[in-house]
């Protein structure tokens, strides 16, 4: 049976992701091994004040067993705003990367593109998403 050969430039180019895969393979193994030794060297000293739930400082309150209770809606509110402007906020990066090679095109996009995350942050402040009571 044959077996297709690698031309010379494709191996020659896999090389180049040698360092990346050995980092991936580095922190894989760090992690299995730092899982696997925490509970070998941790303390084993347990007490009823180490095992219960803690909230901030005050005792918590009771929930039901199923369900486990109910959420109020303005947690669900605020960790969906976070999401929506932390995922915008991440397309300046690119923007910040190679703002000399878009020019003038570029530094208008992003003036167009800040004030709509603007507005939208006006608008999510005005309605009172960003109150916690």
């Amino acid at each position: 049976m044959h077996q297709p050969q690698i031309p010379a430039e494709v191996a020659s180019d896999l090389g180049l992701y040698l360092p990346l895969v050995l980092l991936f393979v580095l922190a894989a193994a760090f992690a299995v091994f730092s899982a696997l030794l925490g509970p070998l060297v941790g303390p084993r000293r347990y007490n009823k004040a180490k095992l219960d739930p803690y909230e901030c400082g005050i005792e918590p309150s009771p929930q039901p067993v199923i369900g486990g209770g109910r959420v109020p809606i303005a947690y669900y509110i605020t960790a969906m705003l976070f999401i929506l402007f932390d995922i915008e906020m991440v397309f300046l990066y690119p923007f910040a990367v190679a703002a000399d090679a878009l020019g003038i095109f570029g530094l208008v996009e992003i003036f167009l593109f800040i004030a709509t995350v603007g507005f939208a942050y006006a608008y999510v402040w005005r309605r009172g998403g960003l109150d916690w009571n």
